[in-house]
């Protein structure tokens, strides 16, 4: 079987600096904000070129405390894609915002920078572009919208770590970058994380007291928080991985290209647009014929996932937002036809050859 992800393999080669450092840890007895937490925040805010790194429990939280502490809340809304997993408008509502869809384009999926601006009311607060897949949304045109209307920009980056814009790293484009560490993430640890990325050193003050119940410390708590820390062991396992990111990203636009050789003309092919570094958190295809490759690549023994079969705007649990099916014509379309592949920086060759062909007798 050919899965989505081999975390095993990746592990067989970093095993022992991963048994290290989790030793060092365990030694330590420093397992909540510890030294390794400080160390990551100071190494994805250099990487980043950013001020600030905030390290927090999961990507969604990473999302739901920059909101928040951007001073998005009751009676606000936020301008969003319906083409994303369902974290990215779940955080949205936590604050008690309204999200507000705007359609996708064709070829990376993303939010349409084009129709934004006819989504905006009195009551817009921030615009949440996705990084889909790992290919940056138009974050040119986005900061030009946002400056133009006095809105907030917060980066859902949760399948962008490394990815970037113009040379400007996803996630220090925005009022505020969010990272998940989801292990199956490019840069992923063994159980949830995330992180947020900002320039601001009052708003990152705000978001770190919300992480920790409201408090700067010695029990005296400004304001009412969650408890959403960063554990001490995932970002001890986080450490080892950030060393090797850039050489996974690289490796996985590697595998992204022989498939692009192989498949184009037969199926749509991931695009990386002019100025994009794209680092291919999923190497996503479309075609009409999407369900008989699915099925022919399950009988070969090749996994396929589709993200994502129902658009948010069609979600049982947003019926409440009062969207229609038609709404949102290209994201519903592209809801009927892509099917993302095999991707991991330790894929063989051979390998892609195989699921390719298969598609290819398709």
């Amino acid at each position: 079987m050919v899965p989505m992800v081999d975390l095993r393999k990746q592990f067989r080669e970093i095993k022992d600096e991963v048994f290290k450092v989790i030793t060092e840890i365990l030694e330590s007895s420093h397992y909540i904000l510890g030294a390794k937490v400080s160390e990551l925040e100071k190494k994805i805010a250099e990487y980043n070129n950013v001020k600030e790194a905030i390290g927090v429990a999961s990507g969604t939280d990473a999302l739901h405390l920059a909101i928040d502490a951007l001073g998005v809340g009751e009676g606000d809304e936020v301008i969003t894609t319906p083409f994303t997993f369902f974290a990215t408008v779940e955080a949205i509502l936590y604050t008690g915002a309204t999200p507000v869809f705007v359609d996708i384009e064709q070829d990376t999926f993303n939010i349409d920078a084009g129709r934004i601006e006819e989504h905006i009311t009195d009551r817009t607060k921030a615009i949440l572009p996705v990084h889909l897949f790992g290919h940056p949304a138009d974050m040119v045109k986005i900061r030009e919208i946002a400056r133009r209307h006095r809105l907030k920009v917060i980066e859902d980056c949760a399948q962008a770590f490394g990815a970037g814009l113009h040379k400007k790293k996803a996630g220090s484009i925005g009022d505020a970058g969010c990272f998940s560490f989801y292990p199956s993430k490019n840069l992923g640890g063994y159980g949830d994380g995330g992180m947020i990325t900002l320039n601001n050193s009052k708003v990152a003050g705000i978001a770190r007291e919300l992480r920790n119940h409201g408090s700067k410390g010695a029990y005296r708590h400004e304001r009412v928080g969650f408890n959403s820390r960063l554990d001490e062991i995932q970002a001890g396992i986080l450490l080892v991985k950030f060393g090797h990111i850039d050489e996974y990203n690289k490796k996985r636009r590697r595998n992204a290209a022989l498939y692009n050789g192989l498949l184009s003309g037969i199926v749509n092919c991931p695009v990386e647009r002019k100025g994009a570094y794209h680092v291919y958190h999923q190497y996503t295809i479309r075609s009409g014929k999407r369900d008989k490759i699915q099925q022919k690549l399950k009988e070969n023994g090749v996994s396929s996932v589709v993200y994502y079969p129902v658009p948010l705007h069609l979600q049982k649990a947003l019926k409440f937002l009062d969207y229609r099916k038609g709404d949102f014509p290209v994201a519903e379309k592209a809801a009927r036809e892509v099917l993302s592949l095999p991707m991991y920086p330790e894929l063989e060759g051979e390998t892609i050859v195989k699921i390719a062909g298969i598609i290819r007798e398709v």
